[in-house]
């Protein structure tokens, strides 16, 4: 028996869904290599589209400092690791802060990338090296940022005195509490933004009249859009009272005005760059689903805007 399209698409999502979610909620390395997963797999589909457009992209050092970007949200964890070990050899070293890590990173793949390039004499220089550079940071940098949230959830981070109902905040117990407050916000992002867009497409489908960007989506509508806005700032209150007890009314509301513009831009622009290339999915790897560049196209603009969201403002 034949199975049709949204079957394929419920089936993939029953199976890919509790996987997500619990790494999520697990956390720590486990989580990073979940979105290594969602990079990689990224990356490589959108440095296909750009060899669709004549571009030849540097695929191999793209990908790796693509992974060493991401990583470089894992910082405390990774600080600690080698430092205890030189500590343990009775060496002592000074190690970067994960914005000079960052910086360290993004300074050597672009000498290396101009170095190469200088000598590939393979197709338009300017176009391999833009191709490149844009996978590394829309792509690679946009993901790191959701190790980046997953990770503010620790001491020197998180704002204890937000959790005011633990009485000592540095207990082991209360650690705990508060890292898997950060699963709790991952999940929470994951899960407005899949009602967002199922809300969008479903409100096209039965009210859809106006054409929202007609020459990048021909299928989008205001009325989907606005069906997703207003769902977006729903699920987001919903998930300020159901797992998101840090935050306040406004802030939560500002989770959902993000998610439910900014994520759907996000979207918009992955389109504009399929139909560009007269693509329809970015691949074909997830059934019924498309690829990875399709799935996660509006959390590539929802999870950079949050991170600075927590981290500057409500953590400062």
């Amino acid at each position: 028996m034949r199975l049709n399209n949204l079957t394929i698409r419920t089936l993939t999502a029953l199976i890919g869904i509790p996987i997500i979610l619990f790494l999520s909620i697990l956390g720590d390395i486990y989580f990073l290599l979940l979105v290594l997963l969602f990079s990689v797999m990224s990356q490589l589909e959108f440095y296909r589209i750009t060899e669709i457009k004549g571009a030849k992209p540097q695929k191999i050092l793209g990908i790796i400092s693509g992974i060493f970007i991401v990583t470089s949200f894992f910082h405390n964890k990774i600080e600690y690791q080698i430092l205890n070990f030189f500590e343990n050899q009775n060496i002592y070293l000074p190690f970067p802060s994960q914005a000079q890590l960052i910086l360290i990173i993004f300074i050597l793949t672009i000498l290396l990338i101009l170095i190469i390039e200088l000598f590939r004499n393979n197709g338009s220089a300017i176009l391999n090296i833009s191709a490149t550079l844009i996978g590394i940071f829309y792509i690679s940098l946009f993901m790191g940022t959701l190790v980046g949230i997953r990770e503010l959830f620790i001491p020197g981070s998180f704002p204890l005195s937000r959790y005011f109902d633990l009485l000592e905040p540095f207990a082991n117990e209360n650690l705990k509490k508060i890292y898997l407050l950060g699963g709790y916000t991952v999940i929470s992002i994951f899960g407005i933004i899949w009602i967002c867009d199922t809300m969008a497409y479903f409100g096209g489908m039965l009210f859809g009249k106006h054409k929202l960007f007609e020459r990048v989506s021909p299928k989008k509508t205001w009325e989907g859009a606005f069906m997703g806005f207003i769902f977006a700032i729903i699920a987001s209150l919903g998930a300020k009272y159901l797992l998101l007890e840090y935050l306040t009314l406004n802030e939560s509301l500002v989770f959902g005005l993000v998610i439910g513009t900014v994520g759907q831009i996000g979207d918009l622009v992955e389109s504009l760059i399929k139909r560009d290339a007269s693509l329809k999915d970015s691949s074909s790897i997830i059934p019924g689903h498309g690829g990875f560049f399709d799935r996660f196209d509006s959390l590539l603009f929802v999870s950079p805007v949050l991170y600075l969201y927590l981290d500057f403002i409500i953590f400062s």
